[in-house]
């Protein structure tokens, strides 16, 4: 009998592997070998290799696709080439029966050598319109899966569904009680946020640390700064507490928090929502990307599930201001959340996958 096999792929940042770590323990106990294709250098690899050594991981070269001028535009495009072939081998080698894109600039190759080995691409984005390796994947995508049902415009419709938020079950396992244990809080004070993405953000963390005396005189603090970017001069500041990044412990950290700061990444956002923890959130701002994190705050906002404040503007003071309106804001903002539909699951989400294996 045929060993049942899928690719995933997808890299970067945290939020192009999430979803893969969430559906690989669903897609093994369906009997799938699963193996990955990432960068070479990427966070991926770590993510991948850390929470299942068991899933074989191969490293391509990837080039960064830019939307501005650079002089690697004229060189990157000869990495995502050989990165092409490199996934063409791994992929005749491994033989999967699907594979499963969660988008990145290293998914960009691998679809394409997909399409050339015969091999249907399921493509996902999260975000409320594609980003540029998504768009250049879709074309040779079997299916596109969207979280937002804005995005279904900006995609081919007859081969595209919206399937809403899927968050990983061990988020709803999280225990408040652990996390303030894990932070020393003893839970006297409501308990604040602050995360900047997988790779930190400094304005974010530059506004909290300015505000951080006169934060901590009513907040207990959790702060997700970033690698590289803990303040060692804070390390024994009573009643906040730093973390470069978490993985495991992050459903005990979300469960432990009565509101959050963030930047407006789609996955983080979805299970902040799905905790149904207040937010206020400061997306990169357009000169920093492509301007979609400012898309998913501001239909976060219009639904009533965020507040918003943009890069631009933010300062010390209206970082504080920000805090006071979400606080003013936490009761209202909650019974919003608690009349969204249901996130699906891994598991509802792989058998969705699944449909498009050959």
């Amino acid at each position: 009998m045929k060993e049942q096999t899928i690719m995933l792929t997808g890299g970067g940042t945290a939020g192009h592997v999430s979803l893969n770590q969430a559906i690989i323990p669903s897609l093994q106990q369906l009997g799938y070998a699963v193996h990955y294709i990432g960068s070479e250098q990427g966070i991926e690899k770590e993510l991948i290799g850390d929470a299942f050594p068991n899933v074989p991981f191969y490293g391509i070269a990837s080039g960064k696709l830019r939307r501005y001028f650079s002089m690697k535009n004229f060189t990157d495009p000869f990495k995502v080439v050989a990165g092409m072939m490199q996934a063409l081998r791994i992929i005749k080698k491994v033989k999967p029966q699907v594979i499963f894109s969660k988008g990145g600039f290293v998914s960009v190759p691998v679809v394409m050598a997909a399409k050339l080995a015969g091999v249907p691409v399921v493509v996902h984005e999260s975000d409320v319109t594609p980003g540029l390796a998504n768009k250049i994947a879709l074309p040779f995508a079997s299916h596109i899966f969207t979280i937002f049902e804005e995005t279904l415009k900006h995609v081919p419709q007859d081969k595209a569904t919206c399937t809403g938020s899927i968050i990983r079950p061990a988020l709803f396992t999280g225990n408040r009680t652990k996390g303030l244990t894990l932070c020393g809080f003893t839970g006297e004070k409501p308990v604040l946020l602050v995360m900047g993405g997988s790779l930190g953000s400094v304005v974010v963390n530059d506004a909290l640390r300015q505000n951080l005396p006169e934060l901590l005189k009513r907040f207990s603090i959790i702060h997700l700064c970033g690698k590289g970017n803990l303040d060692q001069t804070l390390v024994d500041t009573v009643g906040y507490k730093q973390f470069e990044y978490v993985t495991t412990e992050l459903p005990n950290l979300l469960h432990a928090a009565d509101f959050v700061v963030s930047r407006a990444g789609s996955n983080s956002i979805f299970e902040f929502l799905a905790l149904h923890k207040p937010m206020l959130l400061i997306p990169l701002s357009a000169q920093k990307s492509r301007g979609d994190q400012i898309l998913n705050a501001k239909l976060f906002q219009k639904q009533g599930f965020a507040d918003v404040l943009i890069e631009e503007e933010l300062t010390k003071d209206s970082f504080m201001q920000a805090i006071e309106s979400l606080v003013g804001r936490q009761s209202q903002m909650i019974l919003t959340m608690e009349q969204t539909q249901r996130p699906k699951t891994p598991d509802e989400m792989v058998q969705l996958i699944l449909q498009y294996k050959k």
